[in-house]
């Protein structure tokens, strides 16, 4: 009998021991879609453009208060100009940003970011590496993504050239003068969680 208890004793402490070591599965944070906002700005030798895209879907993976993961599709349907008014060259901008000249989102309707490391810099900032994928090319990307209670915030700057944006690009064309196009192009995220 006493070896009896003293087994079932012991495999009780066992078993709450295996539990408490067990670590927490990380917990998918869904981001709030239409209370989030991405604002694109992008650079020419007389000057630039901005405006807004869309996230289609997105979430951030949390182990309690810690970043340890992501992933994003962006609607590259929604491109907009915000720094025209319609009527202005509004619409042509935003239908030659859609078009094969530069995102081809009739063939390629979403980019995506997947974080592949995440390492924490301070207590709300990491450092994150993720792929990108832009028509169908999928680069490595490094950035900071600030966290702050239910909000988050990132600022990346991608290269169009690596993704085959070719259009008024210094790196595929000689001779652009001031129709030149910069490659890299700055994307601002607020997210929403």
């Amino acid at each position: 009998m006493k070896k009896t208890v003293l087994s079932l004793a012991l495999a009780v402490v066992l078993g709450f021991s295996a539990t408490a070591s067990t670590p927490i599965n990380d917990e998918k944070k869904e981001v709030k879609v239409s209370e989030s906002t991405v604002t694109w700005k992008g650079y020419k030798v007389t000057g630039s453009h901005e405006g807004t895209i869309a996230l289609k879907s997105g979430y951030l993976i949390m182990d309690g208060k810690k970043l340890t993961g992501g992933e994003f599709v962006v609607d590259m349907t929604s491109i907009n100009n915000s720094d025209m008014e319609a009527g202005s060259g509004k619409e042509k901008l935003e239908g030659h940003l859609k078009s094969d000249d530069f995102f081809g989102v009739a063939s390629h309707p979403t980019a995506k970011l997947v974080f592949t490391s995440v390492e924490l810099m301070n207590k709300n900032s990491y450092s994150v590496t993720g792929n990108l994928t832009i028509k169908e090319t999928t680069k490595p990307v490094t950035f900071v993504v600030s966290i702050y209670e239910n909000k988050a915030t990132a600022t990346l700057k991608v290269d169009r050239a690596e993704y085959d944006v070719r259009y008024g690009s210094g790196s595929f064309f000689d001779d652009l003068g001031d129709k030149t196009i910069y490659d890299e192009f700055d994307l601002v995220v607020d997210l929403a969680l």
